[in-house]
């Protein structure tokens, strides 16, 4: 290919010319910064509205720490409102939301995120292309058959301590129930000689049905979980604070949320 763009370029009268080299793009695992995303509003049956947010973190490996207050804070009103405190590596969408009140009107909710030196924002609005439905968050922003769609999504519940110690493992369990929809996908059959399906991603394959992935959302340090796509699993914390982790329950199609929040002490 480089010689055939060298012949042309000879032939265009160009000479020797240094010809342009492209870079592929760089992966970072850490010292990046982490950007805030707007995701879009809903609209409240009460005349309020709320504010959806995600995040992206630029690191492949580091999961940093960013406490609310100046380097992570919501203007104007309370720098603290709820936003995630602890970053997982990557794209991370629809994961905290900020009710506003009905005279909202053209005003923006800033969220600010400072890292690594860099200050990152997002900037909420009530922009009429950005109104959005619980539906397309349940979807993760995927195409969805609408509200008339017979799939309702599950309902997750957390069962965990509220206490435990640094040391200690402490144990969590999703409850979740769903109406069956949509039927699990079969397992592809394995071709003839034993060959694999031929994929594109790097990644596990998602999981097939009803199952659950467990997110950390705050807390002042890593917290190791045994195995985040188990109903029950066991939580490892090595520092005291308080943590707080989401259940993110999906039935292949819909997925919902919930919160659980664990203070942990010293032994």
């Amino acid at each position: 290919m480089r010689a055939a763009i060298l012949a042309l370029a000879l032939a265009c009268g160009l000479g020797a010319q240094t010809l342009p080299t492209y870079v592929g793009q760089t992966r970072f695992n850490s010292g990046q910064d982490v950007v805030p995303s707007y995701e879009g509003w809903l609209r409240n049956a009460d005349g309020t509205f709320t504010l959806v947010f995600g995040y992206m973190n630029r690191n492949w490996k580091e999961e940093p720490v960013i406490p609310a207050g100046p380097d992570n804070k919501l203007e104007p009103g309370l720098a603290d409102r709820g936003q995630p405190t602890y970053f997982l590596p990557r794209r991370q969408a629809f994961i905290f939301r900020v009710q506003v009140p009905k005279d909202w009107g053209r005003k923006e909710l800033v969220w600010s995120l400072t890292l690594h030196g860099r200050t990152e924002k997002a900037f909420g609005t009530l922009a009429a292309d950005e109104e959005i439905t619980e539906r397309m968050i349940m979807t993760r922003g995927g195409l969805s058959p609408g509200e008339d769609d017979p799939n309702r999504p599950p309902v997750v519940a957390i069962t965990a301590p509220d206490t435990s110690i640094v040391g200690q493992t402490a144990a969590f369990t999703a409850i979740i129930t769903d109406d069956g929809l949509p039927k699990p996908r079969p397992a592809p059959k394995p071709k003839a000689g034993g060959a694999q399906a031929q994929t594109n991603s790097v990644e596990a394959p998602r999981p097939r049905g009803l199952n659950v992935q467990w997110l950390q959302y705050r807390g002042p340090a890593k917290a190791v979980f045994d195995n985040t796509r188990a109903m029950q699993a066991t939580v490892l914390f090595s520092e005291p604070g308080v943590y707080m982790f989401q259940a993110v329950a999906s039935d292949g199609a819909l997925a919902t949320r919930s919160n659980a929040t664990i203070t942990i002490t010293q032994k």
